[in-house]
């Protein structure tokens, strides 16, 4: 994906680069700039971002870390016999897909690896600052598209990859995105560290399916008066992520999300769970079923069932696109921390936020005014912001910490 050589690129290093969601971004994102398909799903490319100085989509470059060794044009293929991809775009764009695999680097910790947590993060950012520099890229953002992992075992154990790869996109000085449940950046270790490091960040858990409808829903029978009393849902999935969620503990951290927004939108958790059931028949798509018990005038008892089924790639590569260009565009502008107008995209959003999805649309529209004011008045973002995430840094502020163990304590901090 070749950028005019007036216009500076931005890097965008998917961790879980040959999974289904990092294939089906690089593919569309090289279909699109070609021509071949249209930006559906994307909302960086509706008018309300028109002028919010993001990145073009022919500007960006992709790399990222695996542990698997599938290449992405073979990836690709596959996705196409299932039916993720439209015939014929894996072929149009083979040129883009074999550049973007050649810049993906073996991941880990893989089984027999001996190097320390320390030594892992340090590999990873010298990837990563390798990669930007090859590319002269102006900025790179991190995003993990990766498989769920468990919930960590708590204090003393190791690291989960996820904070590995996170940390070591702090110390490469990478704006960094977590689209999955997995701990990443929420790890004490990694929060910490982030807070330090003056970078902008956003997580977790991508919603593109049953809890965007929840995110729906649930404002709407709270505004409506109407008393939920159980609200349970089934989950049929395929594909690495069914697989990775057949575990109880994997399962357990993505439903955290799901619960998150009811309690959020309904101010209370009514009766029922999500059960997550693991059908490899099905591959990349998915059927997600809601049965919702309400309490209507006079104590009328009614229900409310919905079914989604859908495309999980499909569904998550525009998301990952959107916000691959929304974190870089706020890291270029000053921002730092929690980007919490980001919370539209996310189940289990960073920072203070709202939990509806037409009031987190509104915050989203309101970061691409500010976007779009900046680029006119670089004193505009930080005046706008400042009082809640300490506005703009002046260069060479962020990420001063960075190079630090993440493991040591900061001066003054309590080992």
């Amino acid at each position: 994906m070749s950028a005019s050589l007036s216009r500076p690129r931005v890097g965008v290093w998917l961790i879980g680069a040959r999974g289904s969601v990092a294939t089906t971004v690089v593919t569309g994102c090289a279909a699109i700039t070609a021509g071949l398909h249209p930006p559906t799903g994307m909302v960086t490319e509706t008018s309300a971002f028109t002028g919010s100085g993001l990145p073009a989509l022919s500007d960006l470059v992709f790399g990222g870390h695996d542990t698997l060794d599938c290449p992405l044009p073979k990836r690709a293929e596959t996705l196409t016999a299932g039916g993720v991809l439209p015939p014929g775009v894996a072929t149009a764009v083979a040129a883009e897909l074999a550049a973007a695999d050649r810049e993906i680097r073996p991941g880990g910790p893989t089984p027999g690896d001996t190097r320390s947590e320390a030594e892992l993060i340090t590999a990873f950012a010298d990837d990563i600052r390798d990669f930007a520099r090859r590319h002269e890229l102006e900025r790179t953002v991190v995003v993990n598209v990766a498989s769920t992992e468990p919930a960590s075992a708590g204090h003393g154990a190791p690291l989960p990859a996820s904070t590995l790869y996170a940390l070591a996109a702090l110390r490469a000085g990478c704006s960094y995105v977590n689209f999955t449940p997995s701990e990443g950046m929420h790890h004490p270790v990694a929060a910490a560290e982030a807070e330090r490091s003056g970078l902008p960040y956003a997580g977790r858990d991508g919603k593109t399916g049953q809890t965007l409808l929840r995110a729906v829903l649930g404002p709407m029978f709270a505004q409506r008066a109407l008393n939920v009393r159980a609200w349970s849902g089934t989950n049929l999935l395929g594909g690495g992520d069914g697989a990775a969620l057949a575990d109880p503990a994997a399962a357990a951290a993505k439903n955290a999300g799901k619960e998150r927004v009811l309690a959020d939108t309904l101010g209370t958790v009514p009766e029922g769970e999500v059960h997550i059931d693991d059908v490899p028949a099905l591959g990349d798509w998915k059927t997600a079923w809601d049965h919702i018990a309400f309490d209507g005038f006079l104590g009328t008892r009614m229900i409310l069932q919905t079914i989604w089924q859908g495309c999980d790639s499909a569904l998550a590569a525009p998301l990952v696109l959107d916000l691959a260009r929304l974190t870089a565009r706020a890291h270029e502008s000053g921002l730092t921390g929690p980007l919490s107008e980001l919370g539209f995209y996310f189940k289990d959003p960073m920072g203070e936020g709202p939990a509806s999805l037409g009031e987190q649309y509104g915050a989203l529209v309101g970061l691409g005014v500010r976007l779009r004011r900046v680029g006119s008045d670089p004193d505009a973002l930080g005046a706008a912001v400042g009082g809640e995430r300490g506005g703009r840094r002046e260069p060479g502020e962020e990420g001063a910490a960075r190079d630090s163990d993440p493991r040591e304590p900061a001066a003054g901090e309590r080992p």
